[in-house]
């Protein structure tokens, strides 16, 4: 590798590995995009309830727009002053130490086929340890239970395992292996956080857990900081040796991009879902609203953590007004017809089409539209639909500020629906404080990026981190207070009518 210092280089590379698609940024030493490059990828759906990756393709898609990014920008590897990785959390693979090969499909963090497992291990009794000891629920979303189910059900996984053939890993683990040509098997703190198996007050693999899922300990990465140097990119990939030296879950990411980098601070991604992420300083929180703690990120050593509550439909209420019942025929629509109206006639939509998340975790319940007269129109429905995504995130920012003693100031917004202006003006509404958008976009990335660079010298301290943090419009809430709680009390009943609506 070369011996030039960091700061004599240019740009930072963040590998953004997500869900449906792989994506490279280049991000300049202001802490703006210079280029990105994307590819999508297959999704495998082979049973209900079974969603699958091909571990190769999310490699191989993740190399190619490596290379293309820094081929359409012009840029050598010798520019690069470091890679960052995230990646979707709690997706699962198993591959041979030896070849580096995959042994199976990647179990997708969406996959539900442990759900019975979870079940078992609740009747047993088990959920107060797991949740003592991870800060997660006993969900079939986190690692574990799909790791054990590899084990259980690939031919010849788990003799395998037991002989340390075969190595575990998160999407950062696979792509940093992959990467580093097997010389590094790690995780950072974060996406450990995720897995089922991670003790987030001691900071290392639980005993206690392994042995609930019958997992071996050889099987696991080594777990290390999110911002650090862990190890350096094979030079068959990119042309030179470059530093990997940030790993961060995509959400932990995105809130480190979005410079929350204070207790009480919060961002909110407006996606499919909505994920919101509270910083509580150097200690989790148990939550007594079902929320999740878990660590945001781990820095020479320290760790800061999180509390993340989910939101099962947000821009997913959109996409249903416009392929469901066909009210809008793109999304961009719902913005102008839900203005058309000063508000939405006492319309209340529930979106619990796939059940509830935070705070009520109710698998059960469904959707309902509630409070319709003969004067209500498509605009009011449309205004409702934009209302329930602000709703359902005003729920969890008020439990996260109960249970962390931390009033919230503002929340900084990211995510494809964050583009909408009458949304965030309907969230500042019914929080109180003012919803902020930055002038990037691309918080998950930078947030990679931020780890990177930090780690090389790149940028010096996470106060100049701070101070490229940019807003590009703040919205003011403009709403009374009698006026606020009238609507929340409206909301929640509402959400008791939809609730185990489901056998």
């Amino acid at each position: 590798m070369s011996a030039d210092p960091a700061s004599s280089r240019d740009y930072v590379l963040a590998l953004d590995q997500g869900t449906t698609s792989s994506r490279a940024i280049l991000f300049d030493r202001s802490g703006r995009p210079w280029r990105i490059a994307q590819q999508e990828y297959a999704q495998s759906y082979p049973q209900p309830g079974w969603v699958e990756h091909d571990p190769e393709a999310i490699w191989q898609s993740q190399l190619e727009v490596a290379r293309s990014v820094l081929r359409e920008a012009g840029v050598t590897a010798g520019q690069i002053a470091a890679i960052g990785i995230t990646n979707q959390r709690e997706t699962t693979l198993l591959w041979d130490r030896a070849t580096g090969e995959a042994i199976a499909p990647a179990i997708v963090w969406q996959d539900r086929r442990t759900a019975g497992l979870c079940e078992t291990l609740k009747a047993a009794g088990h959920a107060a340890y797991v949740s003592e000891r991870t800060g997660l629920l006993l969900d079939p979303y986190f690692s574990g239970t799909k790791l054990k189910w590899l084990l259980d059900n690939v031919p010849g996984a788990r003799a395998r395992a037991e002989r340390g053939e075969l190595a575990f890993g998160t999407v950062d683990s696979w792509l940093a292996w992959k990467l580093t040509a097997g010389r590094s098997h790690v995780t950072d703190a974060s996406n450990a956080s995720r897995t089922l198996l991670f003790d987030i007050h001691r900071g290392c693999w639980d005993e206690g857990l392994l042995a609930l899922l019958d997992i071996p300990a050889s099987l696991l990465p080594q777990v290390v900081d999110s911002s650090g140097r862990i190890g350096d990119i094979d030079a068959r990939w990119l042309g030179a040796e470059i530093p990997l030296a940030g790993m961060a879950g995509d959400q932990q990411a995105a809130t480190f991009g979005q410079a929350c980098l204070q207790r009480g601070m919060a961002k909110n991604t407006y996606g499919t879902g909505c994920f919101l992420m509270m910083n509580t300083g150097n200690r989790p929180i148990a939550s007594q609203h079902r929320l999740l703690g878990t660590v945001g990120w781990q820095r020479r050593g320290e760790t800061v953590y999180l509390l993340e509550g989910s939101v099962f439909m947000g821009g997913a209420v959109v996409q249903w007004l416009r392929d469901g019942l066909g009210m809008i025929s793109s999304s961009a629509e719902i913005e102008t017809l839900a203005a058309s109206v000063p508000d939405s006639g006492g319309a209340y939509l529930v979106p619990a089409h796939t059940g509830l998340g935070a705070p009520y975790w109710d698998p059960y319940a469904r959707g309902a539209l509630l409070g319709m007269t003969r004067g209500t129109t498509r605009a009011h429905i449309a205004r409702a639909a934009l209302e329930a995504i602000s709703y359902q995130s005003a729920e969890v920012l008020q439990a996260m500020e109960q249970d962390s003693g931390a009033p919230l100031s503002e929340l900084r917004v990211d995510g494809g629906a964050a583009g909408n202006n009458l949304l965030l003006q309907c969230q500042a509404d019914l929080l109180g404080v003012p919803v902020v958008r930055p002038v990037v976009t691309e918080t998950t990335a930078l947030g990679a990026a931020f780890l990177a660079g930090l780690a090389v010298g790149f940028w010096q301290d996470e106060a100049e981190l701070a101070a490229l943090w940019q807003a590009e419009r703040r919205f003011e809430p403009a709403m009374s207070a009698d006026q606020r709680q009238s609507l929340l009390a409206g909301w929640k009943r509402a959400v008791a009518r939809s609730l185990a609506w489901a056998d």
